[in-house]
């Protein structure tokens, strides 16, 4: 027999009428000039509120939100703490947010940082102090992967649910603010792109472009998410997508550069563009073919990024790239924004669950069909992120398209 729900209203959030429901989504693109403010205390409140709801739904006596090492964007997103060594939120109802905190010297600073939380260490043993937090409680929600001793405690407390796939759904739709932190994180991303093309020159080397790139925001405030690139020779070409640490090697007249480039601002929003460059030279013809199949899949894939739209259709519009006997190595598309998000969409496998729904206006996604030679030698990076919008996709960066030339000024 079902349980009657838990009631998990907190008090009443004037700050925050429409809690629960789709957020306003903005329609005009407004300039970029500022950083945008902090969210919002109605920001927030709309964020639990829809855990609150979630639990109430799920008959849960409290949600366990897990962290660590940086990971873990559940946290970020309802506490403003942003990962460090380990990070928990617990949410029982009617009652305050707990959010434990590893390293002691960690806890000073996370109890500034933290919107409207009781911040307390993680202790020496955080699968201990979790215990205690739970109590008597009976129905746990998860979302993370919390580590074995952790699991173990949520186990002995009862029935543990799955929250990762509503979780999923609930950061789909982004609110008016969550825009307005991408589109900034956006143009930050494509100034740490344009820093990239003009420091790639014949005899400066990996290392010197990632340097480009985090000069361009220094002092800005803003932070790396990601930055991956990798050089080769287009004549004996030996990388085909971008590595994940920069290395010495350097450019020479002939090379290909591929980049992916995600620079964050505030609570790990970022921009995500990737391209594609050479230095001092025309592309080869296995480079032209290789873009020139990767911009006509981007174009049919954006061309479907409308409300309703089912992912394996846009999966499908991949398909070209089997069929010329390339291969894609990276996901095509995946939804972005505070986390790595539905959908998640590859070659590796059809889409199932969250990853399979329809699309809904308010949606940010990267569309990025990365085209490569079935041995990994050779490969092209185009894409970016896009917002969903009634009348279909629209880019949040304002980045030149196209295979573009090394130590040009953008």
């Amino acid at each position: 027999m079902r349980r009657s729900a838990v009631s998990w209203s907190l008090r009443p959030l004037q700050s925050c009428a429409a809690s629960g429901t789709v957020p306003d989504v903005s329609t005009d693109l407004p300039p970029v000039a500022t950083p945008p403010p902090p969210f919002s205390a109605a920001e927030v409140a709309r964020r639990r509120r829809l855990v609150e709801d979630c639990a109430a739904e799920r008959g849960l006596d409290a949600v366990v939100l897990y962290g660590a090492n940086r990971a873990g964007s559940a946290v970020p997103w309802l506490t403003g703490w942003p990962v460090t060594r380990e990070a928990v939120v617990v949410l029982r109802p009617q009652s305050h947010p707990v959010l434990l905190v590893g390293f002691a010297n960690h806890v000073p600073n996370a109890m500034r940082v933290a919107v409207d939380c009781d911040v307390r260490p993680c202790g020496e043993s955080t699968a201990s102090t979790l215990h205690g937090l739970l109590g008597e409680a009976e129905r746990v929600g998860v979302v993370g992967s919390p580590p074995a001793p952790v699991r173990r405690v949520l186990r002995g407390a009862g029935k543990v649910v799955e929250l990762d796939a509503d979780y999923l759904r609930m950061r789909a739709v982004k609110s008016t603010e969550e825009l307005a932190h991408l589109r900034y994180a956006a143009w930050l991303t494509d100034r740490s792109a344009a820093a990239l093309i003009q420091a790639a020159v014949p005899g400066a080397t990996e290392l010197d472009l990632i340097e480009a790139v985090e000069s361009s925001y220094g002092g800005t405030g803003a932070t790396n998410h990601i930055h991956y690139v990798a050089a080769t020779s287009m004549a004996e070409p030996d990388r085909s997508v971008p590595g994940q640490w920069p290395t010495t090697r350097a450019l020479a007249p002939g090379s290909a550069v591929v980049f992916e480039l995600s620079t964050a601002w505030g609570q790990d929003m970022a921009g995500q563009l990737l391209r594609t460059l050479t230095v001092e030279a025309e592309p080869t013809p296995l480079y032209a073919e290789l873009h020139r199949l990767a911009a006509a899949v981007h174009e049919a894939i954006v061309a479907q990024l409308l409300p309703g739209a089912l992912p394996a259709d846009l999966l499908a519009a991949a398909d070209p790239v089997l069929d010329k006997g390339f291969v894609t190595v990276d996901d095509i598309v995946h939804g972005f924004g505070g986390g790595y998000l539905a959908p998640v969409l590859s070659h590796r496998a059809a889409p199932s669950g969250p990853h399979a729904e329809r699309l809904v206006e308010g949606m940010t996604v990267v569309v990025q069909p990365n085209v490569a030679t079935s041995d990994l030698a050779a490969g092209v990076q185009t894409g970016e992120l896009y917002e969903i919008t009634a009348d279909g996709a629209r880019s949040l960066h304002a980045f030149p398209a196209g295979l573009l030339r090394g130590g040009a000024v953008l």
